[in-house]
């Protein structure tokens, strides 16, 4: 199809902000490392802790409590460890408690064996069930140390957002530890860790607009850490090794202050994620979207048409200039069933994809994915004749 693609997939990675790429630039022209101590050093610092701040200030936390990583999946598999310190103490996290609809970098489990991680259920919407952690939470045996719970705030594939306020107060109830995977939530909707909405958040930069290559943990305090993933020369207060990747932390920072001012248009995106579903309904009366009875992201929606299959649907839209995905990008580009539905209670859902938009997106993408879907159903309904 002739003319501008419309990328409808910032689920998987948003489109890099203008303000993004110009830090990145500029920090390619500061060649000292962030740790030396002359005045070339000191610049490249300022970089790192500016961005610092940024960060901390979309999610309501101190800069001191902000740890750069390369990304959403080590922050993870850092986070979810047994070993942790308090000071010089140790402190072990004993069990690891997920939902069977997390994402694969929490799904797996981070540092923990198989045998230590309880996976939860969750509704036909994707909700946790609340009354099943707190039974296990409630027959945790505190013995052998503290519980740790890891849940996503807002889904990658479906934009469901967990009542993470409510799984905060029965985490802290149990005397254990909430790791929240705000990856997707995170400029999406508010988040303040200082109210109390977790122990620790997951971040990433290029979900938000920023570069791929960066992401972060955020505590609400510093009294407890786990044991660093990556040791080295003492980086990022010893939880972090290694010299910082200047440019996409610079990027990041960027993203995150973007990020900050762009929550007022939310309901923008909404009011476009609504029209596709619209469109959606009304040429595919027969069609499901996932979790649309309860609260999701205003930006994504996940749906099957029946007859339909993902492969074939995702190569029809990319051939109409629509770049939209089938769920999860994580599974080097396999298209298959998603283990988020499946959790769900959802046996058959190779038709399944997903439309995550951005605050870049236009009515004239919109049109494009509307006039794709009508054609990729009008195959569907000749076949179906034929038939």
């Amino acid at each position: 199809m002739a003319g501008p693609r419309a990328y409808l997939d910032h689920n998987a990675s948003a489109p890099l902000l203008p303000a993004a790429r110009a830090a990145v630039v500029a920090a390619l022209d500061v060649a000292a490392n962030p740790s030396s101590v002359h005045s070339e050093g000191r610049a490249a610092r300022k970089i790192v802790e500016d961005a610092r701040r940024d960060v901390a200030a979309l999610v309501g936390a101190k800069a001191e409590h902000v740890i750069f990583t390369s990304g959403a999946t080590e922050a993870a598999t850092t986070l979810l460890s047994p070993d942790w310190r308090m000071g010089r103490a140790a402190v072990r996290m004993s069990r690891l408690y997920i939902t069977e609809a997390d994402h694969p970098c929490v799904l797996n489990g981070g540092r923990f064996s198989a045998e230590r991680i309880t996976r939860l259920g969750v509704d036909s919407n994707g909700i946790i069930d609340l009354m099943a952690l707190q039974a296990a939470l409630g027959a945790h045996d505190k013995s052998e140390g503290l519980p740790l719970v890891a849940i996503h705030a807002a889904n990658n594939e479906t934009g469901v957002i967990q009542p993470f306020p409510s799984i905060a107060e029965l985490v802290k109830a149990a005397g254990g530890v909430l790791v929240l995977d705000a990856v997707q939530a995170a400029g999406r909707i508010p988040l303040d860790i200082s109210a109390g909405c977790a122990d620790y958040l997951i971040l990433s930069s290029h979900k938000i607009g920023g570069p791929k290559g960066a992401g972060a943990i955020v505590a609400i305090a510093d009294l407890m850490m786990p044991a660093p993933l990556v040791s080295g020369g003492g980086q990022e207060k010893g939880h972090r090794g290694g010299t910082e990747n200047l440019q996409a932390i610079a990027g990041l920072g960027a993203a995150a202050r973007d990020a900050m001012a762009g929550l007022a248009e939310m309901e923008r995106v909404r009011v476009l994620r609504d029209r596709v579903e619209a469109t959606v309904v009304r040429l595919a009366p027969d069609a499901e979207i996932f979790g649309k009875a309860v609260e999701r992201l205003a930006n994504t929606t996940f749906f099957a048409i029946p007859g339909v299959k993902a492969e074939t649907a995702q190569i029809a839209f990319d051939l109409a200039g629509v770049a939209l995905s089938a769920g999860s990008a994580c599974s080097s580009g396999k298209v298959g069933p998603s283990h988020v539905l499946k959790a769900m209670g959802y046996a058959d859902n190779l038709g399944a994809l997903r439309v995550s938009i951005g605050r870049d997106t236009s009515e004239a993408d919109v049109e494009k994915f509307e006039t794709a879907l009508a054609a990729l159903l009008a195959r569907r309904t000749d076949r179906t004749k034929a038939a």
